[in-house]
């Protein structure tokens, strides 16, 4: 058995521009029922209970903004928010843990902040029931059996403290007109703001307006600002955003702690590796994004994350990936080989009145991808601007004789038009071959975005189009800087994977700045380590072969690596850990299994 839904995505639905296909070829209103009706905005109203799921108005609809979809009969009781006739839907939810971090993932759309906004209160779940939703009595007998009876009991009667670090942490500009400090200090109920400042950097930022803080400052403020509040849940909503991997690892330290003192902790992550490091339990949402979604059982983190490589969850034998996703545990592309040099630079120095950069000579392959690592503000973004002639050096030379193609940090969405349009120009017109369908628009999913116009694409949207936009161009060089920002975790993997098929079919090559370390040991065949003192200097060293690189990267750090035995996909050991003594006493901080 099983129950039918409709959604409708209202920002794409232009009832006054489509003929209203979905209303004229509907059987079901040709033969007089009330299969569709149109709301008071002039939009349609689909009835999942008289639909047939002929899928015409699917195919007729010129915007692509219906899904019709068939679900298994016993979700319909699990269902557990939907956002009006034809909305979003959620079912189940996530289950806190006291004394532990749970953590949440999945794509983009498919109602990761949802449940948080649920579970801590800001959202009172409505079973689905649109038009006359159920009161708290109705929801809290909803949960019978459950341990969430009890937590929506405590949170009926204002008796939960909960503290939220919303996703949106540039929204604080909007809400508080004074300095970061006066912020903090209205927060402060522990009397930890000073230590929090310190172990989240935020000195520099303390008397800087809020406006004027950048994405990693206001991002670092607002878990600071959920932490120092007494609460018996925290709840942290994609908090590694904007922060470098230093950053990630403090704040990763900040949140755990939070559990370490008994309370309850729940995560939305999409930094693979943060996430295994810091969840003790994880749930699993899938669903299709933006029609609805579902959440997983609980698991343990190490079987969460593998089970979302794999794409199934084997205790409810649940398929929602077509291929599992694999890591490649061979070695890395050797200096021994002779393979031809693309760009050469001797020593490069750029100084600015109050940063200078230097970078050790060294060069760039065919058929190679450079990874590059290390903190905010150590000039990593103004080597990838040197590289793609953005910008000239000081003192240094660049033989470069091939074309570059550059996506820059920060994103513009001032192209007039839809996704589709964008990208044959900038192809073309080759986007429509098999080769480029296969490599590049099929692994991202970029085909479901063609009639979107791009100056209303989500940042992790624009995101996606933007590398692809740049992979398009005719070029022998594809340098992405920080390609993963408000990517979901399978879209970094998928981008990964999809950038090394694509420069090793192509034999080009890519040079690649990002804060995800795992997606960086995917994707790479060599590294450069930019190591300094942020905003002052920074001094990049030659490019390495990956174990090398990542060896003196994980150095610095202060942590270790080994390697998962089921999927080989790395984890960062526990800090004093056997493991974690054993390598470090060996100098192996990057750990590749032989054999």
């Amino acid at each position: 058995m099983v129950h039918r839904i409709a959604v409708l995505d209202r920002e794409r639905c232009q009832p006054k521009k489509c003929g209203l296909e979905c209303y004229k070829f509907c059987p079901g209103v040709k033969m007089g029922d009330k299969t569709v009706i149109f709301g008071e905005d002039g939009k349609p109203i689909i009835s999942e209970e008289l639909c047939t799921g002929c899928g015409i108005c699917i195919k007729k609809c010129p915007f692509n903004s219906i899904v019709i979809l068939n679900l298994a009969e016993e979700l319909r009781e699990d269902r557990v928010h939907q956002y009006g006739p034809n909305g979003f839907r959620l079912y189940r939810l996530p289950m806190p843990r006291r004394g532990a971090v749970v953590g949440l993932v999945g794509k983009n759309g498919i109602g990761k902040t949802t449940a948080l906004k649920i579970l801590s209160g800001s959202i009172k779940p409505n079973m689905g029931i649109t038009d006359d939703p159920p009161n708290w009595d109705v929801v809290i007998d909803h949960f019978q059996g459950t341990e969430l009876k009890g937590h929506f009991e405590k949170i009926y009667a204002k008796e939960l403290k909960v503290s939220f670090k919303p996703q949106a942490v540039y929204k604080l500009a909007n809400l508080w007109r004074g300095d970061a400090f006066s912020l903090l200090k209205k927060f402060d109920e522990k009397g930890e703001m000073d230590e929090l400042i310190d172990r989240l950097s935020l000195k520099e930022s303390l008397h800087k307006p809020i406006e004027e803080l950048s994405g990693g400052e206001l991002q670092r403020l607002a878990i600071a600002m959920c932490a120092l509040k007494v609460a018996d849940i925290y709840f942290f909503d994609e908090p590694s955003s904007y922060n470098d991997v230093y950053q990630r690892l403090s704040v990763a330290k900040v949140i755990s702690e939070l559990a370490e003192r008994g309370k309850s902790v729940i995560l939305v992550e999409h930094d693979l590796t943060i996430l295994d490091y810091l969840s003790e339990y994880m749930h699993i949402l899938y669903g299709d994004p933006g029609a609805y979604g579902i959440v997983s059982e609980i698991m343990s983190a190490r079987v969460g994350v593998n089970a979302l490589l794999d794409g199934y969850l084997p205790t409810e034998n649940v398929r929602f990936r077509d291929k599992p996703t694999t890591f490649d545990i061979h070695a890395p592309i050797s200096d021994s080989l002779q393979t031809p040099t693309v760009i050469e630079y001797t020593n490069l120095v750029k100084s600015y009145p109050s940063f200078k950069l230097n970078v050790s000579q060294g060069s760039i392959r065919e058929g190679e991808v450079l990874g590059i690592l290390g903190g905010n503000a150590l000039g990593k973004t103004t080597f990838m601007k040197i590289i793609a002639g953005k910008e000239k050096t000081d003192e240094g030379e660049i033989k470069c004789t091939v074309k570059v193609s550059y996506k820059p940090q920060y994103l513009t969405a001032d192209f007039d038009g839809d996704v589709k349009s964008l990208l044959d120009k900038v192809s073309g017109g080759d986007i429509d071959t098999s080769l480029i369908q296969s490599l590049i628009i099929n692994p991202l999913r970029i085909h479901k975005l063609y009639d979107k116009q791009v100056k209303e694409l989500s940042g992790g949207e624009l995101q996606k189009v933007a590398v692809v936009a740049c992979l398009l161009r005719d070029a022998d060089v594809y340098a992405l800087d920080e390609p993963s920002a408000f990517m979901d975790v399978e879209d970094r993997i998928a981008f990964a994977n999809a950038i090394q098929r694509f420069i090793k079919a192509q034999e080009k090559s890519a040079i690649i700045v990002d804060h995800d370390v795992q997606l960086i040991d995917i994707v790479s065949d060599s590294l450069m380590i930019f190591t300094g003192e942020q905003g002052v200097r920074g001094e990049a060293t030659p490019p390495m072969v990956k174990e090398k690189g990542m060896n003196v990267f994980l150095k610095d750090l202060g942590i270790t690596y080994r390697r998962d035995i089921d999927t080989s996909r790395p984890r960062i050991n526990k800090p004093g850990s056997k493991l974690d003594r054993e390598q470090k006493k060996r100098n192996a901080y990057y750990y590749i299994p032989r054999g």
